[in-house]
């Protein structure tokens, strides 16, 4: 089995975090058939990057503007069996190749995604921090399952689909996601769970599956570990739901979101009163941004929804 790496890159602002990047790659106990870098349309970084790494691929995003225009390039480029992508602010644990590619070993997998764990550079986790949102900062949260399983949608900064896949349904949506990316953009997000839900209605008895042995660390800046950023995330995860509720029908589209709001939610607030109750105050905390990241999501989804009713009408 063949795999090419794929790391969609943007701005030079984040060099060092794509080296680390690629040096994670490059580190791996099973080797890649090939890294490719995408760059998104900026010619000096991909002037930068063809003379820091000659022995990669590296090329420019072909497409429109932005991760899913980047991940349809990644995969039209690759000539492997399966196409992985990985954040370019992350990096992979030796062993995380390996293990998503055993995960393929049966036929009816056609993706797999890993764990991905919050690298937070203040060093530590903001104790009002909920786990049960650690989505917000792509990483795996707190209602996820925690060994291999079939999921529903992979998480797109770490995760692999066999490449014939990706370009048959029709590649990753641009009209969801951070189409435009950058300081200035509203943190949308979802092309993975549209793309994910769209190739699972295409293809009946296909399965994605979750593999907590492929691990990634994804780095969380001091202002996304804030509170502005997780209220703006949660609104803009909203947004993007009702995108994909439209793209995809509301049954797929929220099933995994109704168990999650139903269960693991209410679950959390309760564990963060009753770590307050037991003297740890910052629980009330917790349990307080549980139920602000979900009013904030439900209203971002509300609006999103009547913006899309509004242009049909």
């Amino acid at each position: 089995m063949k795999s090419s790496i794929v790391i969609c890159v943007y701005t030079e602002e984040r060099w060092e975090d794509i080296r680390a990047a690629v040096r994670s790659v490059e580190n791996q106990r099973r080797r890649p058939y090939e890294i490719i870098l995408v760059v998104d349309h900026n010619t000096d970084l991909h002037l930068r990057l063809k003379q820091e790494y000659p022995d990669l691929i590296v090329v420019e995003n072909t497409h429109e503007k932005g991760l899913s225009g980047g991940k349809n390039t990644g995969a039209a480029t690759a000539s492997g069996d399966i196409v992985a992508y990985l954040d370019d602010d992350a990096v992979a644990e030796p062993g995380w190749l390996e293990a998503l590619e055993e995960g393929f070993q049966n036929p009816a997998i056609v993706g797999v995604g890993g764990l991905t764990r919050p690298l937070w550079a203040t060093g530590h986790r903001p104790r009002w921090f909920p786990h049960e949102f650690d989505w917000t900062v792509g990483c795996a949260y707190r209602g996820m399952p925690t060994v291999r399983a079939p999921i529903r949608n992979v998480m797109g900064g770490n995760a692999a689909f066999r490449r014939e896949v990706v370009g048959a349904v029709g590649g990753f949506p641009t009209g969801i996601g951070r189409s435009v990316q950058g300081r200035g953009s509203r943190p949308l997000g979802c092309e993975e769970t549209e793309f994910c839900i769209r190739l699972s209605q295409s293809r009946p008895g296909v399965v994605l599956l979750f593999e907590p042995d492929a691990v990634i660390g994804h780095k969380v800046s001091a202002q996304r570990a804030g509170f502005a950023y997780f209220r703006s995330r949660c609104y803009a995860e909203g947004l993007s739901k009702a995108l994909v509720a439209s793209s995809v029908g509301t049954g797929d589209g929220l099933s995994s979101e109704r168990a999650y709001v139903m269960k693991a939610l209410p679950l959390g607030v309760l564990r963060g009163v009753g770590e307050a109750l037991r003297g740890d105050l910052p629980g009330l905390g917790r349990a307080s941004a549980i139920v602000i990241g979900l009013a904030w999501t439900a209203w971002g989804y509300a609006v999103g929804t009547a913006r899309l009713k509004l242009g049909r009408s």
